[in-house]
């Protein structure tokens, strides 16, 4: 894909985000900002009787780069187990995102991956 796909792809992500909404009945949920940009997400997993990840909602707002990634985020966790999820870190999201992130615009790009670690740190003790 070329570099303006990708940006076109995170446009599209921002305008008509998947998985957008709230889970009231999630295993994992969790929620964290970046008050430098205002960027506020949260996020909701609901995980199937074999640990999958059966349902996804992210809810928030911001710029363009942290809304597309939390939509990205969403699409890439469906079906995965909670090993699998574990695994994502940030060059996954920035490979998610297929677009160069300058400094100052890679914390909106991780925020929902730190939110997702959040969450999943809190259910291993017991929290929601």
């Amino acid at each position: 894909m070329s570099y303006e796909m990708y940006q076109e792809a995170i446009l599209d992500h921002y305008r008509n985000p998947r998985n957008f909404g709230e889970l009231k009945d999630a295993d994992i949920s969790a929620q964290g900002d970046n008050p430098l940009c205002g960027d506020e997400i949260a996020l909701y997993l609901k995980l199937n009787s074999d640990g999958e990840v059966e349902d996804v909602k992210f809810k928030g707002r911001g710029c363009a780069i942290s809304l597309a990634s939390a939509s990205m985020l969403t699409v890439a966790l469906k079906g995965k187990t909670l090993e699998e999820v574990e695994k994502i870190d940030k060059e996954r999201i920035l490979k998610i995102l297929g677009i160069l992130i300058s400094p100052v615009r890679l914390k909106c790009a991780i925020l929902p991956l730190e939110v997702l670690k959040v969450g999943l740190t809190a259910s291993k003790h017991g929290d929601k």
